[in-house]
């Protein structure tokens, strides 16, 4: 019977696939060098009038008449030096990926044609020529392209394992908190529950698009009966469907941030995709970082027998298409055939 041991398998929403166990010489690639340059935040001088009241050098001589001070041209030269040295406390020094990071967030909301350009306006002063600017730009906007792309993989792999139930809102009320303590308590919330209660989540903050309110939205495993406080179900109108709807709410979360909202999902309603592409939107859209709670692992390890692969896939076939009732083995002991249950006993890779 063979099989192939230790591959890592991860589930695309439809199938699970298996990357086969391989072993390679990894060599540590040198960091290259990176040039610094002297960015300026702001070109203009708050107080340079009055530099010249700064303490003078030691050996700067000056005359006192009538109680004023009079300079002579050599503190004139040393004035202008510090003046210029108030200026260059304005600036500061980045490489130039760290500025194109910074230009890319700062034109987020453009589309992206003209955020190139603005970027490419902005950093030409910083090249020999425009060629070189602007194949840098792209060249980064194609880093920013594959790192979105490998972002998206990620959050897609680790929802689909992780079984998610809930679809979860949490609002904040301006007489509980400011958006920075509504941010701070309710991680730690979430963390409190991941620990105690075994809550697995993800999500993103948003910002409504009216009122411009912080909130957060996310995909919650919540096992049975570990939701605090009492379930309540308020009708209220919906401004997006212009509907009346009911709302499941928690009185733990709406007494100590302001408001929750629990919509129960269904497994195959997530590997359709809807509620996770609600989330993947805003991580383009808003350069949010996605927010996730410990142990949501990529892959779980498993033997792959022979007779559980459909075929080869992927880029030189280095991938395993599996049954969908593959049997799943760990150092060459059946555990059972892949579910849930079975998934969770298995070793677990990132």
């Amino acid at each position: 019977m063979a099989w192939y041991g230790e591959s890592k398998v991860y589930s695309d929403g439809s199938h699970y696939i298996a990357i086969p166990h391989t072993t390679r010489l990894v060599k540590k690639r040198p960091k290259p060098f990176e040039e610094l340059i002297t960015v300026e935040e702001n070109n203009d001088v708050e107080g340079s009038e009055n530099i010249a009241s700064e303490p003078s050098h030691p050996f700067i001589e000056f005359e006192e008449i009538e109680g004023d001070l009079v300079f002579n041209e050599e503190e004139k030269v040393q004035n202008s030096a510090k003046k210029q040295e108030k200026t260059s406390k304005n600036s500061k020094k980045l490489t130039k990926k760290e500025y194109f990071n910074e230009l890319y967030a700062k034109y987020i909301d453009l589309k992206k044609n003209e955020r190139k350009k603005v970027i490419i306006d902005e950093m030409l002063i910083y090249f020999a020529n425009k060629k070189q600017c602007i194949d840098f730009v792209e060249k980064n906007f194609e880093r920013k392209l594959r790192n979105l792309i490998c972002r998206r993989t990620r959050m897609a792999r680790k929802a689909h394992l992780a079984h998610f139930n809930y679809f979860c809102t949490f609002t904040y009320d301006d007489k509980l908190h400011n958006e920075e303590s509504f941010k701070k308590k309710l991680k730690i919330a979430f963390q409190n529950l991941a620990t105690r209660k075994g809550w697995r989540y993800m999500g993103v903050w948003e910002r409504a698009p009216e009122s411009n309110r912080l909130h957060f939205h996310g995909l919650f495993k919540i096992p049975d009966g570990t939701i605090p406080g009492e379930i309540i179900t308020v009708r209220d109108y919906n401004f997006r469907t212009h509907r009346m709807q009911d709302s499941y709410q928690s009185t733990y979360f709406n007494n100590r941030f302001g408001r929750s909202d629990f919509k129960e999902l269904d497994y195959y309603e997530i590997k359709l995709g809807g509620a996770l592409s609600y989330l993947m939107k805003y991580i383009e859209k808003t350069g949010e970082k996605i927010v996730y709670s410990k142990n949501l692992p990529q892959y779980f390890i498993s033997d792959i027998l022979e007779e559980d692969i459909v075929c080869r896939i992927g880029q030189e076939d280095k991938k395993l298409l599996l049954f969908d009732d593959f049997y799943c083995l760990d150092e060459g002991v059946v555990m059972g055939r892949v579910c849930p249950e079975v998934i969770s006993q298995m070793r677990t890779a990132n």
